[in-house]
């Protein structure tokens, strides 16, 4: 098994951390190692993991993804163990959660803050009541889990598994990411309580609340580009529909209190069909970069003949320029009086921009289904003996033996 701390500029804490999952694991007699990816600490931190044993993992890409994805890449266990070196989580949880995992054959587990206790001044108003608690249930409801605590980052992943799910993030929605691959592709996941407590004094947090947060919510909802799909189409269609209802009837009166169809109805069916239409181009970009499989419909507009997608824009700035005219037209015939022609026109304003913002995008998705993609980055080179220091601590002379006799 192998435990792996992101690590920047962790000097006052990093020590402490590794001495509490020493003596959780140490005990329980499971061989481990300790590595430490270092993120460019400028500090003592690399000094510090050398002299208590750990191997260090030097990561150049900046990001607490990138440096879990790192030190999970160079790992030697079966099971791969991460924390943050903030000395905020309950390490000494580290024994229990490993046998979990095992004890339940999972892909993952999961040290549920949420479900512990959080100490006084640990976790912010914000966090604790709205972003990890939202973020959570949006996670449970799109991809079928049944998690306690999205966003806590002590987890166990078994690495054979880890390696099939393709985690992308460099940032804090490396969490987020990790939870949602492992959800669809129906790994095992279990949870055990832990908690949270204060991290020391004086120390700046690496976690940028709003900024974070949204990233979390971006990368889940851009792994279910079926939700805009669906919501995007049906509301474009419908708004549509009922605003050649309203051009239709025009203004009606229901039950002699409700009056509908006139023009605030028809400016409303407007935004909404502008809405609508974006939520469902916003989900063709997402197909774009998503293994799942879109509507036949969706399908056929991403794919669609760029002849047809040509003389499509032809005809709409046709029709752009014909309504402009007609307008000039009307406005010369009144002698420039003032006009009363919002009836007619919110209906074919409604129709050329709800078409022209479907056009537009169909046409940016084939400028970027053109462009080149970026070249795969290459794999991190496997750790060899030399790369490795000799260890301080007897429990990694364990895992060396462990791994011989396999």
């Amino acid at each position: 098994m192998s435990f792996v701390f992101p690590c920047l500029n962790e000097e006052c804490t990093l020590e402490s951390c590794i001495r509490q999952v020493n003596e959780s694991l140490a005990p329980s007699g499971v061989p481990y190692e300790i590595v430490v990816a270092d993120n460019g600490s400028t500090d003592r931190s690399r000094e510090i993991a050398h002299d208590t044993g750990c191997r260090v993992v030097p990561v150049s890409e900046r990001g607490y993804g990138a440096a879990l994805r790192a030190g999970i890449e160079a790992s030697a266990g079966e099971y791969v163990m991460f924390a943050d070196s903030d000395n905020t989580y309950l390490y000494g949880d580290s024994a229990r959660l490993y046998a979990a995992a095992c004890g339940e054959d999972a892909d993952m587990a999961i040290a549920s803050r949420l479900t512990g206790r959080i100490m006084p001044g640990a976790m912010p108003f914000l966090h604790r009541w709205l972003g990890t608690p939202v973020l959570t249930w949006l996670i449970n409801r799109l991809f079928h889990g049944r998690l306690s605590d999205c966003n806590s980052g002590f987890r166990c992943v078994r690495k054979a598994a880890f390696n099939t799910w393709q985690i992308r993030s460099n940032g804090m929605e490396f969490a987020s990411e990790l939870l949602i691959k492992a959800l669809k592709s129906n790994a095992r996941a279990v949870e055990i309580p832990s908690g949270l407590r204060k991290g020391p004094e004086g120390r700046v947090a690496h976690l940028r609340t709003w900024r974070d947060g949204m990233r979390h919510l971006l990368f889940i909802f851009s792994e279910k580009p079926r939700l805009f799909e669906l919501c995007g189409l049906v509301v474009a269609v419908a708004a549509t529909l009922m605003q050649i209802l309203a051009y239709v009837t025009g203004p009606l009166s229901l039950w002699s209190t409700l009056h509908v169809f006139d023009l605030h109805s028809q400016a409303l069916f407007l935004l909404a069909g502008i809405l609508g239409s974006q939520f469902y181009l916003f989900s063709c970009y997402l197909y774009l970069q998503s293994p799942d499989r879109p509507l036949k419909i969706t399908q056929r507009l991403i794919h669609l003949n760029e002849g047809v997608l040509f003389f499509t824009l032809l005809s709409l700035l046709a029709g752009a320029v014909l309504m402009c005219g007609y307008i000039s037209w009307q406005w010369m015939a009144s002698k420039f009086r003032n006009l009363n022609l919002a009836h007619e026109l919110l209906l074919f304003v409604h129709l050329l921009g709800v078409a022209t913002s479907f056009s537009t995008g169909l046409l940016g998705m084939h400028i970027l289904k053109k462009a080149a993609p970026a070249p795969a980055p290459a794999p991190a080179p496997a750790p060899t003996p030399e790369s490795v220091p000799v260890a301080a601590a007897q429990i990694h002379e364990n895992f060396n033996l462990a791994a011989e006799g396999s």
